[in-house]
């Protein structure tokens, strides 16, 4: 991982925390956004890590980086390993056929970000 990947993956979690500044008490509709995201999150039947992993695959499958950046972290704070986030990549890879190779790409630096 160089340091352009550094920059991107930075320049994503300060987009994220921007914009929910500017949203939180400024839109119902992402309030209600944020208030289903917390309760989907919670462990229920399913740990909340392997729901954050599932998110892991979801996003590689639909290439959203922002998505990726979130979800992983998420997955490894909430006690998944590096393995299994590799391994929810891997199943996005096999749901997403080729094109999921390339967001997988972009995963793996999340993961390098996070655990290195």
């Amino acid at each position: 991982m160089d340091k352009s990947d550094i920059e991107k993956i930075q320049k994503i979690i300060a987009d994220r925390k921007k914009a929910d500044q500017f949203f939180t008490g400024n839109s119902q509709v992402y309030s209600s956004f944020v208030e289903m995201e917390q309760k989907t999150y919670v462990t229920g039947n399913l740990e909340k890590k392997y729901k954050e992993l599932i998110a892991v695959g979801i996003s590689v499958v639909i290439n959203c980086e922002s998505c990726m950046e979130w979800h992983i972290k998420q997955a490894l704070d909430s006690g998944a390993t590096r393995e299994q986030v590799i391994e929810s990549i891997e199943v996005g890879i096999e749901m997403g056929g080729g094109p999921a190779t390339v967001s997988a790409r972009f995963a793996l630096k999340v993961l390098e970000y996070y655990t290195k």
